[in-house]
């Protein structure tokens, strides 16, 4: 039924969109003194007349998030200072907050991944390849390892921003196949800290947790020896017991203890120092004594338990030349290379009986590495009146896996070109992207004579239009192919098939600075999705998948420092079977809706309350998921007078207030009862 809605809400949203551009045209028309406001990353923002006369500077309040009502695409960016307020275990925790992303088994790095409109994580396989997680541009993941994959093994004090993008349209200058979506992370820098300035600057961050008396301690030294050169070095461990759900039972496999860091340098040279070199090294790791094969279970089961060792590493090397006075030029050439090792050895008489697959399986050692090199240029030129913002490039992947038991090993070499360019005319942006990506797959060891060749063309469009009026309508078309993986050579079949996805897009945003009274800011945006997948190969037994969704998000703001923030995910999916039977979607999420409410008092305190509802799921098979409500606390302070306490601040929160017993759909550990969080952090 909801699909019926949903298709009725497409054709509707056209009419209201044609309805608002007639409207918007006749309120440019009439108001000339209508203000609109730009950029929402500092309290002060710029208004600009229409009539381009400078008025000056004016105050607007601001919220915990802004909402991206700029662009077409689906785009939720997660900026330093809520990383810090969140107070995130781990990186999936930071973006559960996202419209269209849903968490399985969040609170722990391993066994957890992401799912992003129904596509990239699941209970079975770490990742489906639908979702692309870059770290300072370098792609990770480990494909298809059953029962043990992750998506993301990292902390997130390494972040100072993550940005989500979902579905396929701004895809492109990324990778293929993407279908939920594209997570990027940002490690810090060094001028995060010195602000650009001679000199060193150190980061203290202590944390504790009552839920599984988690600690956390992050260091951080920031030093700038001259205005070109600047070197940070970051330790973070994070430690967590076993947690406790709402109902005071303990979640086994919940304990982990993660150290990580992260050593970062930058040189900027030449005239106006347009040249730069960024080097980086990102690493994570974690020994786990005695735990279940199966990472996303909690018990040891059939597979029995392994002690397992984690290691994840991600290395960059990035070149850039952006001369000043000459916009057609913005050149990078980024280096990156992950590699993860899962080493582990079965634990003796854990099973019942011998291990399912054998014992070859629980012994295996995995080990997946991904080198590329990105060259990429940036170019802002005008062909008469229509000004172009065109970022082109060509990438070279090679993935490399190590044979494993039930793990096929081999080599996966692709190149790719790309283009997106952004036209501009008035009010009107349009936005074509084109990526042609070619692959050469060769296998080792039992697939040692195996090859595949494969090459696609993909690309989309989209059009947004901006009124005078703050209102902008929106929409887009995205083609992708998920060309084979190294996973399904031992299928000769699905060598020969990418599979292949079609995603429709439309909706309408709006962005207005003192609508209701001086300095309050409001900023909504809503986004109405279609996907369709066939020749399907991910997945056993299906054929065809269908997805629709709204993803809503809002924003309010008062300059008295009160905010609203807002976001719902309202889905529908569908599979059809290789026989042509449809049933409800396996990895469709639940509808859920997220509120948040704040107040900011001057410098000082910022105090909000979080709501967080799901409704329950009821698969094709009658097994039901109850939905649930869950309420968050969350205070800053930073203290004011400078002293001994200028650049501190203390964080509390309480997640889950009324410890409530629940298990979210698609996790397969029950979620983490109350939990009181305390953190210090300071700058020296």
């Amino acid at each position: 039924m909801r699909g019926k809605a949903l298709r009725s809400l497409l054709t509707g949203t056209a009419s209201v969109l044609a309805l608002t551009a007639f409207n918007g045209q006749v309120l440019a028309q009439e108001a000339e003194d209508v203000f609109v406001a730009t950029g929402t990353d500092s309290d002060v923002e710029e208004i600009i007349p229409q009539d381009d006369d400078y008025l000056g500077e004016i105050q607007l309040g601001t919220s915990k998030r802004e909402v991206q009502t700029q662009t077409a695409e689906a785009l939720t960016t997660i900026n330093q200072e809520e990383i810090n307020d969140r107070q995130a275990g781990t990186v999936a925790e930071l973006i559960d907050s996202v419209p269209g992303v849903t968490l399985v088994n969040g609170s722990t790095p391993q066994g957890s991944g992401i799912n992003i409109r129904g596509f990239g994580s699941n209970s079975t396989y770490g990742t489906d390849q639908k979702v692309l997680v870059l770290i300072d541009g370098a792609t990770t993941g480990a494909e298809e390892l059953y029962r043990i994959g992750n998506q993301l093994f990292t902390d997130p004090q390494l972040y100072k921003e993550v940005s989500v993008n979902r579905g396929t349209i701004g895809s492109f200058e990324y990778g293929s196949g993407v279908i939920g979506g594209v997570v990027q992370l940002e490690t810090k820098d060094a001028s995060d800290y010195t602000g650009g300035e001679v000199g060193f600057r150190f980061r203290q961050v202590l944390e504790g947790s009552s839920n599984g008396e988690g600690f956390v301690t992050s260091s951080t030294l920031a030093w700038q020896p001259t205005e070109q050169a600047e070197f940070l070095l970051n330790y973070t461990l994070r430690d967590q017991n076993n947690q406790e759900d709402g109902a005071g039972n303990e979640i086994n496999n919940s304990a982990f203890r993660l150290p990580s860091y992260l050593i970062k340098g930058k040189y900027s040279f030449g005239d106006d120092l347009e040249h730069s070199i960024t080097a980086s090294y990102n690493d994570s790791y974690s020994s786990e004594k005695d735990v279940p094969y199966d990472s996303f279970g909690t018990t040891g089961g059939a597979f029995g338990n392994v002690d397992r060792d984690i290691h994840t590493r991600v290395a960059g090397l990035k070149y850039e030349y952006n001369p000043i006075g000459n916009d057609l030029i913005n050149f990078s050439a980024n280096l990156t290379y992950s590699d993860q090792t899962i080493d582990q050895e079965y634990v003796e008489g854990s099973s019942p009986y011998a291990p399912i697959g054998g014992y070859d399986v629980v012994n295996a050692d995995q080990r997946y590495e991904t080198t590329k090199l990105t060259l990429k240029n940036v170019a802002y030129f005008s062909t008469g009146a229509v000004s172009h913002d065109l970022r082109a490039g060509i990438e070279l992947i090679r993935k490399d896996r190590l044979e494993a038991s039930s793990a096929p090993g081999g080599t996966d070499d692709r190149f790719a070109i790309f283009a997106v360019d952004d036209m501009q005319f008035g009010g009107l942006t349009v936005t074509p992207a084109v990526r042609y990506e070619t692959q050469h797959i060769e296998g080792s060891g039992t697939y040692l004579d195996t090859t595949s060749n494969n090459d696609a063309l993909m690309g989309g469009l989209s059009l947004r239009y901006e009124f005078a009026s703050g209102f902008a309508v929106f929409g887009s078309v995205a083609y992708t192919e998920s060309l084979p993986i190294l996973d399904d050579l031992g299928t000769p079949f699905y060598m020969t098939q990418p599979e292949k996805a079609t995603t429709y897009e439309g909706g309408v945003s709006y962005a207005r600075g003192s609508l209701f009274s001086e300095g309050d800011a409001v900023r909504a945006k809503v986004n109405v999705y279609q996907t369709r997948i066939w020749d399907v190969t991910s997945y056993s037994s299906v054929g065809n998948i269908e997805m629709e969704g709204i993803e809503l998000e809002a924003s309010y703001a008062h300059l008295s420092g009160v905010y609203v923030d807002f976001n719902a995910n309202l889905v529908d999916g569908n599979e059809i079977s290789d026989t042509g039977v449809e049933s409800r979607w396996r990895n469709a999420p639940a509808d859920s809706a997220r509120i948040t409410l704040g107040k900011r008092f001057g410098e000082a305190f910022d105090v909000s309350w979080e709501l967080v509802g799901n409704q329950g799921v009821t698969t094709s098979a009658g097994d039901h998921t109850p939905g649930f409500g869950v309420n968050n606390l969350r205070t800053t302070y930073r203290p004011q007078g400078g002293g001994i306490w200028e650049d501190t601040e203390v964080r509390v929160s309480v997640e889950n207030i009324f410890d409530h017993e629940y298990t979210p759909y698609l996790s397969t550990r029950p979620a983490p009862g109350r939990n009181f969080k305390v953190s210090l952090a300071k700058t020296f």
